[in-house]
């Protein structure tokens, strides 16, 4: 909703450069405060850092944002709908310990099939705009080589100097995206409160405790299981706009939140099972 009112005055890259500017600032300011260590030392200190940043905060924007001038938000959102698929196979090349059962298998199957009836993307568009689609999947591509390289690293750093490293690398990265882009111009930026609004709160509640929840649990579930975010991301979309400005909730909007929903069950079930048995077991 945010990111739909500040579009309505700023161009897409430099919205969201202005957004990890300010991102980077606040995580600095608690850094200092802190007076945690902010100085890369290590090899995985660089390679975290630089990667994170450059790849899912600024190629995954900056792609993105480029590809949606030539695709729309349907197609962009099955398009990202194929992290979960690529990232198992990422994990083999990096060499991690993550496991791709057959379970998982299906719940990627299942969350991609409800990702498709929400979006409803126009067959037509998707074979007319070849460019808005490849970079929309180099969007997806960055996203999940990221998350594989991150996961794969054991940073020195304090976790909140990390990620103020990567939202300042990730700044210069969409900055330059700026210069190159055509019709990101900030000339073409009006300044409105509403703009500066969706700003503030994208940069301090989506940006630094999105992306700092992100990567704690990245740490904690693994690329894998973490790719499945996007399929969360169409479902609260279609809520929000539910809630917020009144727009209708399709029979397909419910039905593909019910594959959506199975695709997490059936990825998690022995999970779910082990909680369930030691709920009902009596000690």
């Amino acid at each position: 909703m945010a990111t739909d009112v500040g579009l309505g005055d700023l161009p897409a890259v430099p919205f969201a450069a202005v957004r990890f500017d300010v991102a980077a600032a606040l995580l600095f300011a608690a850094v200092f405060a802190s007076g945690a260590d902010v100085r890369p030392r290590t090899r995985d200190d660089y390679v975290y850092v630089l990667v994170g940043g450059a790849l899912i905060i600024g190629a995954h924007h900056a792609f993105l944002f480029a590809g949606q001038r030539y695709v729309t938000g349907g197609v962009a959102a099955v398009l990202l709908g194929l992290v979960p698929v690529v990232t198992p196979a990422l994990t083999r090349l990096v060499s991690t310990d993550e496991e791709f059962t057959s379970a998982t298998a299906l719940g990627v199957a299942l969350g991609f099939v409800g990702v498709v009836i929400i979006a409803d993307p126009d067959p037509a568009n998707l074979a007319d705009s070849v460019l808005g689609v490849m970079l929309v999947l180099a969007s997806a591509l960055a996203f999940a080589v990221a998350a594989v390289v991150t996961h794969s690293r054991s940073p020195s750093m304090p976790f909140l100097s990390t990620q103020a490293w990567m939202m300042a690398v990730g700044a210069v990265v969409l900055h330059t995206a700026v210069l190159v882009l055509p019709g990101q111009s900030f000339a073409a930026a009006t300044w409105t409160p509403s703009a500066l609004g969706a700003i503030a709160y994208l940069s301090a509640v989506a940006g630094v405790g999105g992306f700092l929840l992100y990567f704690t649990l990245l740490d904690d579930l693994g690329p894998i299981e973490m790719s499945f975010i996007e399929y969360v991301i169409p479902v609260f979309a279609a809520l929000a706009g539910w809630l917020v400005l009144g727009q209708d909730v399709t029979p397909a909007t419910v039905a593909g939140f019910a594959f959506i929903l199975a695709g997490f069950v059936a990825a998690k079930w022995r999970a779910l099972r082990r909680t369930s048995r030691r709920v009902v077991t009596p000690r």
